[in-house]
């Protein structure tokens, strides 16, 4: 597999550093996206867990927003995890909030709980050959639910009948958190694609 150049890390707000981590473990250089003009030259994307609608409020005003959302929808390889997987889905429910439209699927905000409920889950792994792996670690804080999907979203992993881990093309979205399982097969499978590209 050939080398990859810099991912974007979106770092309004939230986890990005840990992201940022768990790319420069696999030798993935990253940097850190806060302007449209960060979005350049990018050999992919990743968008972080942290406070969804903070992250829109610090998208306001400017371009960010319309440049990212063009970024993905031109293929760019992309890692959401938890409230990235809001930004991008198609609907976001209880309560509702506007997102990007780009993952298609409907999302319930926090909806395993408050931050005292989070968890370490063991998840089913729906497609092994994707991933790699025979089993998979769930880290759940405040995360979102996965209520429906559209036809050409793949399922690669459950949380009991919840999807956690959805594929769109070059679009990978889990609602728990990848970069704080270590080894986690969910950012090796996006270094893959990455390197597809």
């Amino acid at each position: 597999m050939g080398a990859v150049s810099a991912v974007g890390v979106l770092a309004l707000q939230g986890d990005y550093a840990a992201h940022e981590r768990a790319l420069a473990e696999r030798g993935v250089a990253s940097r850190e996206v806060r302007t449209a003009s960060d979005l350049e030259r990018l050999a992919g994307l990743v968008l972080p867990g942290g406070e969804s609608t903070t992250m829109l409020r610090l998208m306001d005003g400017s371009d960010l927003g319309a440049r990212l959302a063009a970024a993905v929808a031109g293929g760019l390889p992309v890692l959401a995890t938890c409230a990235g997987v809001i930004l991008l889905a198609r609907e976001v429910r209880r309560p509702p909030q506007r997102s990007l439209g780009l993952l298609d699927a409907v999302v319930e905000r926090n909806a395993y709980g408050r931050q005292l409920d989070s968890a370490v889950v063991r998840l089913e792994v729906c497609d092994r050959e994707a991933l790699a792996a025979d089993t998979l670690e769930g880290v759940f804080i405040r995360a979102p639910r996965v209520t429906e999907v559209g036809a050409g979203v793949a399922v690669l992993a459950r949380r009991g009948s919840d999807p956690v881990l959805l594929r769109q093309g070059s679009l990978l979205a889990a609602t728990f958190h990848p970069e704080l399982t270590p080894g986690s097969p969910v950012v090796d499978l996006f270094v893959r694609l990455l390197r597809a590209a």
